[in-house]
């Protein structure tokens, strides 16, 4: 588990030393480092890989290319050398999304060629232990159950083609997977998160368009009016999702799940405001002072977990006292 501390405060307050204090200052540097070494590592593998799935003459040479450049890279990741495993990840990397962007260019976006790309994107996750891997994989499972984007001049758009099987299946899977990272290595923890993280997005994404057009099922649009799953069903349902989530996360000093219930809170709020009330200046003046005092509160409760992470760490809780 993870826990956020304030090392200025801690050492004001004489709760560690200057030795400690420099010490783990230093950790933090190396994290943040690494951090933005993953994300330029990330940023450009996906951009290297889709220009060459443009550039290469047709999708058949970037599947081909593309196992080649993942074959070179778990050759050099099985001879264990240090200095090559670097190179390694990044061939993985590279191959791995080379061959699917191949793919979806040779036989197009079906359920088919989908299935194929997740189970290569799940073994490919397993060999490299990469994070982006995992949240692409979790990605290609939505696209098969019918979400996606697409943009068109100046706006882009979001679809969700069946809002309940899409929030049954990542919430499900979201459960399962924080579930599996308590038992898996260290350095598994991370990706099987990341794809738990995602898995959430997505729920709350089913959420959030079943709250506006209610779910067809497998009935056509066109012929009823009123939806079997209707739009209110959602939006009621996902008002007290969010809460029990946030409620859960807050005693159990899950600050990522916290953040995110209060941040798909306002839109779920926004989106219904505006939806019934409409944007008139008195309901965008209300939905302004609203907003506000969200914000103060999340701020607040922000404090306050890590405030009770700082006293469990120090034996300073009430329970430690107690004790």
């Amino acid at each position: 588990m993870k826990y956020t501390l304030d090392l200025d405060q801690l050492l004001a307050e004489h709760k560690i030393t200057a030795e400690e204090y420099e010490r783990l200052r230093s950790y933090a540097t190396r994290a943040t480092g690494s951090l933005t070494f993953n994300l330029l590592t990330g940023f450009g593998v996906t951009a290297v890989s889709g220009a060459a799935v443009a550039l290469l003459p047709t999708p058949e040479m970037a599947i081909g290319f593309g196992l080649l450049v993942f074959g070179g890279g778990l050759g050099l990741l099985l001879r264990q050398t240090a200095d090559w495993q670097l190179l390694a990840n990044i061939g993985l990397l590279v191959g791995t999304l080379l061959a699917s962007g191949g793919l979806i260019a040779f036989a197009g976006p079906n359920r088919t060629a989908l299935l194929t790309i997740l189970a290569f994107l799940t073994l490919a996750t397993v060999v490299v232990r990469s994070s982006l891997l995992a949240v692409l994989a979790t990605l290609v499972l939505s696209a098969c159950l019918g979400v996606g984007t697409a943009y068109g001049y100046a706006a882009y758009f979001v679809f969700v083609e069946k809002p309940l099987l899409t929030i049954l299946v990542f919430t499900c899977l979201a459960i399962a997977l924080y579930q599996l990272s308590k038992h898996v290595p260290l350095s598994y923890e991370g990706v099987v998160l990341a794809a738990a993280r995602t898995s959430v997005l997505l729920a709350n994404v089913g959420f959030w368009i079943g709250s506006l057009w209610g779910d067809w099922l497998w009935m056509e649009r066109d012929a009823l009016s009123i939806p079997p799953v209707p739009d209110f069903v959602f939006a009621l349902t996902w008002a007290g999702a969010l809460a029990v989530a946030a409620l859960w996360a807050w005693r159990r000093n899950r600050r990522w799940i916290v953040n995110t219930a209060a941040v798909f809170g306002a839109i779920h709020f926004y989106t219904q405001w505006f939806e019934r009330l409409g944007a008139a200046p008195e309901t965008v003046l209300v939905g302004g002072i609203l907003a506000l005092g969200f914000a103060v509160g999340l701020r607040f409760l922000n404090l306050r977990m890590q405030a009770s992470a700082r006293n469990a760490l120090t034996g300073n809780s009430p329970a430690a006292q107690e004790g």
